[in-house]
């Protein structure tokens, strides 16, 4: 009977749905939802003038930090943002996880920094499991000579002997409980005996960096030195004493100090420089010899010198040249090496040059002599010295070098050709953009450690042997093989399958092989290209795409761009780009005038009156990709950190329908009123860069090329993220100043969205918000271009 009625009911069931089905009505398509309308800040036109000419800015109440009414506007306004930026990349969502897992699988997550040798002992700093700093530790290296990480022995542990070997100087951990939950160090330095340690921690309550010296046989903080708001320290004695440099209440370094350690007499102020316009500071040279006192101005800039061994004796002035010239000066075997880039002979020159002078006859520039003759298709870069050998960093035309000299010089007549000390030639791989020197903190060690920087390869922390010519790849992410990896040690200590990960040593006749340095140019294509810009100077273009999705006149690009302070361009591998390199994107680097790598005379044409050359560059290098088809005419992306935000910008108002998108972080937006009423004190380096306002022709060119005063009225701009923070320098004002006035100004498009989004403090701190933030970052380039 179970069975029949079973079989019975089927059908009437199967019936029942049909019926039902015959009587449903589809529900209409319901409309897509009404983007999102931005916010509107309320305006409080104020009015300025200047050399004759007035302007009003109708937005100057976002700055006034100290005027409650208008920071509590400010933080509802700040609020508003935020929740536009959500509404509006709401629909990217599940993009934004995926692409947040794809970076933080890539990010090294190091255990253990690459150890330090110095003296006898390994310097390293470590992270403990679940705390959020890490800890800086130190052991013998006579214990531990297959040093890997924390892992072996675990902790510092060493169970065969059942000896601890490893030594903990400082947890940060406690650090920031010292100092409200938040740890942020900006010097730390290790006496010459390797008996203390000075460090500075930011206060974040009080905006300064707070000086602390520890015990490191005890433990335990010193009753002094202890002082609030220093820049800059340098041990002498040996020691036992401290040199420390103050500043005043505008962050200008003006004094400098010296503490006797274990001493309860006061720390004596050795010098004093109450103008306005003169900044103080001090360094060690690297035997602990003699200490430099660099004082420059905008009138000039001298060095001092002291005796390491007797601090209070007095300052010896050794060089004095123009106002702004680097100057930098080491001692081996009683002579002072001066390395600069000032005037030679009263002749201004392009690049640093290296001159000599013995000790006893360094009290006038005329007692220098100079080294090298100029070479203009070799420029020295940088140098750095141990007691054995000279290491110079050149450049080569577009391709830098390695050369080691040995040392004493043997100097027969002033301005010796490079190739007379017979110097050795130091292996790399192809596509070099930088080469780091490494701490080197022991001057009497023969290897030396740099970090090789290349777009196509992850960054390479490796240590060369002076003596046999060997490198030795110390700590190199392999993004082939495994997300992360420490390399320091032997390979005996790893399992098979991280032995590719693991120390490499290698000689000069396989040391230019790339795929000995886990180069990615199997995948990815690194171009070179030189640019005619407006007036004919050639721009080098970096270009760099993946190999199996390049496409003529179809991929979408990133073009980024900095041109400012001298300072190199940044094209190292960035593990986040390879999200928009896997997905076809071109990732483009513009080395426009005002930044550095093609000498003195590069930046100073790219700064203050000139600054208009950098933007153009940048916009000669935007028309080439899309002219020669490496972009897509439609998919051009700008992107720009700090001053580069002002190139980005900039060039935006002057072609804003050359870009479909652009990513503007923590930039520099209003530099015609922070440069003449600053919200947050300036250095020299600002006004040297940007211009003086008091000077009219520096005024109108701060005019001409400020990004805040340029916006265009009733034209259609790209989809923009300006990203800020309250820390910045160039504060979150002048971003939240320029977004407004975009919106006001330009033609609105909700499809290209102008949005503004904070971002936490010290973001780079921690792996989450990083990879969290570029991720949103690489989302909205993709939601705007790559649709």
């Amino acid at each position: 009977m179970r069975h029949l009625l079973t079989a019975v009911s089927r059908p009437l069931l199967r019936h029942r749905v049909i019926l039902q089905r015959a009587n449903f009505k589809p529900q209409k398509t319901q409309p897509p939802p009404s983007p999102p309308s931005p916010p509107k800040p309320p305006k409080k036109p104020v009015t300025f003038s200047l050399h004759g000419e007035s302007w009003e800015d109708e937005y100057s109440w976002m700055s006034q930090l100290n005027d409650r009414v208008a920071m509590r506007h400010m933080d509802v306004y700040m609020e508003q943002e935020e929740k536009y930026t959500e509404a509006v990349m709401s629909d990217t969502e599940r993009l934004q996880s995926k692409l947040q897992s794809e970076i933080a699988s890539r990010l090294a997550a190091d255990l253990s920094t690459p150890p330090v040798r110095w003296g006898p002992w390994l310097y390293y700093r470590r992270v403990e499991e679940g705390k959020q700093y890490p800890v800086l530790c130190r052991r013998l290296a006579s214990l531990n000579e297959e040093f890997i990480s924390n892992k072996s022995p675990s902790a510092g542990f060493d169970f065969t002997s059942g000896r601890k070997i490893e030594q903990k100087l400082l947890d940060y951990n406690q650090e920031a409980e010292r100092f409200g939950g938040y740890a942020y160090e900006e010097l730390s330095e290790v006496s010459p005996d390797h008996r203390y340690l000075a460090y500075t921690m930011y206060d974040k309550d009080n905006d300064y960096f707070k000086l602390s010296v520890r015990d490191l046989n005890f433990g335990s903080l010193c009753n002094k030195p202890q002082a609030d708001r220093v820049s800059n320290i340098a041990w002498a004695k040996d020691g036992q004493a401290l040199l420390y440099v103050v500043t005043n209440d505008k962050k200008r370094p003006f004094r400098l100090y010296c503490s006797m350690l274990g001493s309860n007499d006061e720390d004596v102020l050795l010098l004093e420089e109450p103008q306005e316009n003169v900044h103080v500071n001090v360094r060690h040279t690297k035997d602990f010899c003699f200490l430099t006192v660099n004082v420059f101005s905008t009138q000039s800039s001298k060095v001092f010198l002291i005796n390491a061994a007797d601090p209070l004796a007095g300052m010896t002035l050794v060089w004095e040249c123009e106002a702004n010239a680097h100057c930098i000066i080491e001692h081996h075997q009683g002579y002072l090496y001066l390395f600069t880039d000032a005037a030679l002979l009263d002749q201004p020159v392009d690049h640093h040059y290296l001159l000599r002078c013995p000790v006893a006859s360094a009290c006038s520039p005329r007692n220098w002599e100079n080294i090298f003759i100029n070479d203009h298709e070799l420029i020295i870069e940088d140098i750095d010295f141990c007691n054995s050998h000279l290491l110079l960093t050149v450049r080569e035309e577009s391709k830098y070098g390695l050369y080691s000299v040995s040392l004493p010089l043997n100097i027969d007549k002033a301005g010796a050709n490079l190739k007379e000390f017979n110097p050795q030639k130091l292996p790399l791989p192809d596509h070099v953009s930088q080469i780091l020197p490494g701490p080197n903190y022991d001057f009497y060690s023969s290897t030396m450690r740099f970090t090789i920087i290349s777009p196509v390869m992850p960054d390479a922390v490796v240590d060369y042997d002076l003596l046999n010519g060997k490198w030795t790849i110390v700590q190199q992410q392999n993004l082939l093989y495994e997300r992360t990896r420490v390399l320091y040690g032997t390979t005996s200590s790893v399992s098979s399958s991280q032995k590719l990960s693991v120390s490499k040593n290698f000689s000069d006749n396989n040391a230019g092989d790339d795929s000995t340095w886990n180069d990615l140019s199997e995948y990815y294509a690194c171009e070179e290209y030189d640019v005619p810009s407006y007036d004919g100077v050639l721009v080098p273009l970096t270009v760099l795409y993946s190999r199996h999705r390049k496409k003529i006149g179809e991929n979408p690009g990133l073009l980024h761009g900095h041109g400012a302070y001298g300072e190199i361009l940044d094209k190292r591998w960035r593990n986040e780009l390879k999200s928009l390199l896997d997905r076809g994107w071109i990732i483009a680097y513009a080395d426009v005038r005002g930044g550095g790598g093609r000498g003195k005379k590069w930046h100073h044409d790219g700064r203050r009156t000139k600054k208009l050359n950098s933007v153009k560059d940048y916009i000669s290098c935007a028309k080439f990709l899309i002219e020669r088809e490496v972009v897509q005419e439609s998919k051009l992306a700008g992107w720009g950190y700090s001053a580069g935000g002002l190139l980005v910008a900039s060039a935006i108002n002057f072609c804003p329908d050359l870009f479909r998108a652009a990513i503007l972080k923590v930039p520099f937006l209003d530099p015609t009123n922070t440069l003449l009423l600053p919200v947050l004190p300036l250095t020299p380096d600002d006004y040297e860069e940007f211009g003086y306002p008091g000077d009219i022709e520096d005024f109108r060119a701060i005019r001409e090329c400020s990004p805040y005063d340029n916006i265009q009225k009733d034209a259609l701009y790209p989809a923009i993220l300006v990203t800020s923070s309250f820390s910045t320098r160039f504060g979150v004002w002048e971003a939240a100043k320029w977004v407004a006035r975009v919106r006001e100004y330009s033609i609105y498009d909700p499809s290209r969205p102008v949005l503004l989004n904070l971002t936490t403090d010290m973001v780079e701190e921690n792996r989450y918000l990083q990879s969290k933030e570029a991720a949103l970052e690489t989302a909205f380039l993709i939601k705007n271009i790559d649709f």
